[in-house]
């Protein structure tokens, strides 16, 4: 009999939806066009596509077509942003202002510039996850050219105040750049309304296919510019040089269309589930929720275990559970989670935290299996430790 095993590590990456999974299938063979192929239908048929692509992900997020800018997926939209606002924006200053949990993309890229010979700020966050916007306007000064503050947390789903800094750094005339990847699709947000004028997303996180994302880069209001990063043919307004990922665009395309058409229903579905889960739970002894309350994603619960080994508990239960302790880029390491250690949890709780992330194609008899699996796993070790 084959064991049953529920998913529930949506925020590492998604599977494609069927329906993405149709929309892509023609452009690997009768639609192979390549989109700047502009002398025959072949290359008109894989344009237009890209085209309407462009228009189904900037209506997720209320932004104009012509300021998608897309790329690989989210890492290289950081890189694109980070890099891009460095080199532009030298002669104004070298300082930049994040944040010490945002993901590895944007911490590695902003350590690389320091090593060019710019000035970053890592700013503190509070015991739920959350930067203060205080924080944010003290740390502004003369040579500041960016400020880079994350949507959501991938470990914890803490939401940041977002609009909040987003009218400082306007207030400032400052850009801001927003890593968004756990947010879009999940969330209802808007660009204009929050004051975002980059912001980096990926197509996996949202139902779509792998390798492909996107950079949203404000074109006026103000006008944000940015160096190119990759040289060679000038594709995507000369930003992002490369042959068009066609099938993934479509994808990714119809994974925006789909999201979007399920913003006012999904998110209070997996809200449910959510808390079915962490009612259940969190009724344990020593246990304790990681992350904000209340500003956090519908669908991602950290919780620490006191006694049990995640990485130990997550092999012993993965047959029956797919789970995370963290993000999947650091999946590899043995260290504590850096994000929950800037919340001010010590090392033996953040070793015992297991992130839960739910998605599209849970139900609630996934949620009921695993909690069963949970409780009963846990107790068991418990009660050998004893």
């Amino acid at each position: 009999m084959v064991m049953p095993q529920v998913y529930l590590d949506y925020n590492a990456t998604t599977p494609c939806d069927p329906r993405v999974v149709e929309a892509m299938l023609p452009y690997f063979t009768e639609r192979f066009g390549n989109a700047a192929s502009r002398t025959h239908s072949f290359g008109w048929a894989a344009e237009e596509a890209v085209n309407i692509a462009r228009e189904q992900v900037a209506s997720l997020i209320g932004a104009s077509p012509t300021e998608i800018v897309f790329t690989s997926g989210a890492t290289e939209a950081d890189n694109l942003a980070l890099r891009g606002v460095f080199e532009r924006y030298a002669s104004k200053g070298n300082h930049i202002i994040t944040c010490q949990t945002e993901h590895k993309a944007v911490l590695d890229t902003c350590r690389h510039i320091e090593k060019l010979g710019g000035s970053v700020t890592y700013l503190p966050v509070d015991a739920f996850g959350r930067v203060h916007p205080a924080h944010v306007a003290e740390a502004i000064r003369p040579g500041t050219i960016l400020i880079s503050i994350m949507y959501a947390n991938n470990e914890t789903g803490t939401v940041h105040p977002i609009r909040e800094i987003g009218n400082i750094a306007r207030d400032h005339r400052i850009p801001f750049f927003c890593d968004a990847t756990q947010a879009v699709g999940k969330i209802p947000l808007d660009v204009h309304a929050d004051g975002i004028d980059l912001m980096a997303f990926s197509a996996h996180k949202i139902y779509g296919p792998k390798g492909t994302g996107a950079l949203y880069v404000r074109r006026r209001d103000p006008r944000i510019s940015l160096v190119a990063q990759m040289d060679g043919g000038g594709h995507e307004r000369n930003m992002r040089s490369g042959t068009l990922n066609v099938p993934g665009i479509v994808g990714f395309g119809q994974a925006a269309f789909l999201c979007a058409g399920l913003l006012s229903s999904e998110p209070g579905r997996l809200l449910d589930l959510r808390e079915r889960l962490e009612n259940a739970l969190l009724s344990l002894p020593d246990t304790r929720l990681n992350g904000h309350p209340d500003f956090r994603l519908p669908n991602t619960s950290n919780i620490s275990f006191r006694d049990i080994e995640s990485q130990a508990f997550m092999l012993g239960v993965g047959r029956e559970l797919a789970l995370a302790s963290g993000s999947a880029c650091t999946s590899a390491s043995t260290e504590p989670s850096y994000v929950l250690k800037a919340m001010g949890i010590g090392d033996e709780l953040a070793h015992a935290s297991l992130r839960f992330s739910l998605g599209r194609f849970n139900s609630v008899g996934d949620i009921d299996f695993a909690i069963s699996t949970l409780t009963g796993s846990i107790n068991r070790l418990r009660s050998a430790a004893s």
